[in-house]
């Protein structure tokens, strides 16, 4: 989810904390929480610092450890301790560490259910899951927050009875999402007349209830995208990717190595200049005004040697900016 969301979630943890009677009785303690389930819904995403090493680094690292088994316990044992040494011991350990367990749970979990999606079952598989179920930003989920923490801060009702109702209601949404992603696969799969067998589709949610993106990895390789408005599937693009010899070269550059490593719906096309190719390798997800602008870019001579490279969210015109720059 994005940090908006992850920040809500963390105060509204904070609340359904009250229904923990020795929490609720102690402000100071309460407060405590709070801090500890804001600090804790934003830490799996504190590798963010990765960007400092540059995008191929943070692209391939980014919801990877951080988002791990062993991390959870980490930013758990980490955090607890942290508001223990500020509170000089006075807290009871046991019922905070809970609820910044909870809070760092919450958004690993969450996070599956977006397109991006985590490595969270390392150490033992490195494998990206991401459950195409819910957009990274969803209107519903940040609302209703919004709202019950406006409820709360007027005083209108408890805090316990305000987000006990609030979190029964996420959990039978999170249901009701996961129900219709899959009605919808069927569905794309119904009104999709040229499906063959060997045919792929995965449907990824959008900022809309109704509205689903369709990606078909076609048996020669290609990709054919759609949208799904309305009951009514329509085919907007077909991506064909390249096999020209430069685009297996660029494989072995780290920066293109990295954008691999994060996606498995990568498509390559080549462009060939006086002073030797571009390969531009498009995750097929992500398609905005009829662009792919997720992207790694490779820049080489005819020999095929790095000139320049680029990883990253960018528009064209950015993007050559970007390449020029790195290719001095």
């Amino acid at each position: 989810m994005d940090t908006g969301t992850h920040l809500v979630m963390g105060i509204g943890l904070a609340g359904l904390a009250t229904v923990d009677p020795v929490i609720a009785s102690n402000p100071s303690i309460h407060t405590a929480v709070l801090i500890g389930t804001i600090v804790g819904s934003q830490a799996p995403d504190f590798d963010t610092i990765l960007r400092l090493k540059g995008n191929a680094s943070y692209i391939r690292n980014h919801r990877g450890v951080s988002h791990s088994l062993p991390a959870i316990a980490i930013w758990t044992v980490l955090i607890t301790a942290i508001l223990q040494l500020v509170y000089r011991g006075s807290l009871p350990w046991l019922h905070i560490g809970s609820w910044v367990l909870l809070a760092v749970c919450v958004h690993v979990f969450t996070d599956l259910f977006n397109a991006y999606g985590t490595q969270a079952m390392r150490p033992f598989t490195d494998k990206w899951i991401s459950w195409n179920i819910i957009h990274i930003f969803d209107p519903f989920i940040f609302i209703t927050h919004i709202v019950a923490i406006g409820l709360w801060a007027i005083g209108l009702w408890s805090a316990a009875a305000i987000f006990t109702a609030l979190y029964a209601l996420t959990v039978v949404y999170f249901i009701w999402r996961t129900v219709a992603q899959r009605s919808t696969l069927r569905t794309v799969q119904k009104l999709d007349s040229q499906k063959k067998a060997s045919d792929i589709h995965i449907v990824i949610p959008t900022i809309s209830l109704t509205g689903w993106n369709v990606v078909k990895h076609i048996e020669d390789g290609s990709y054919k995208i759609g949208e799904l408005r309305g009951g009514k599937l329509n085919w907007v693009d077909q991506v064909k990717c390249s096999d020209h010899p430069a685009v297996a070269n660029s494989r072995n550059d780290p920066a293109i190595r990295s954008f691999l490593y994060f996606t498995k719906f990568a498509c390559a096309e080549v462009k060939e200049h006086n002073w030797g190719y571009e390969v531009r390798w498009s995750d097929v997800r992500y398609r905005h005004r009829k662009q792919y602008p997720f992207v790694g870019v490779l820049l080489m001579d005819r020999d095929y040697q790095t000139v320049g490279s680029y990883v990253g969210w960018l528009s064209d015109e950015r993007l050559m900016k970007r390449l020029r720059m790195n290719s001095y």
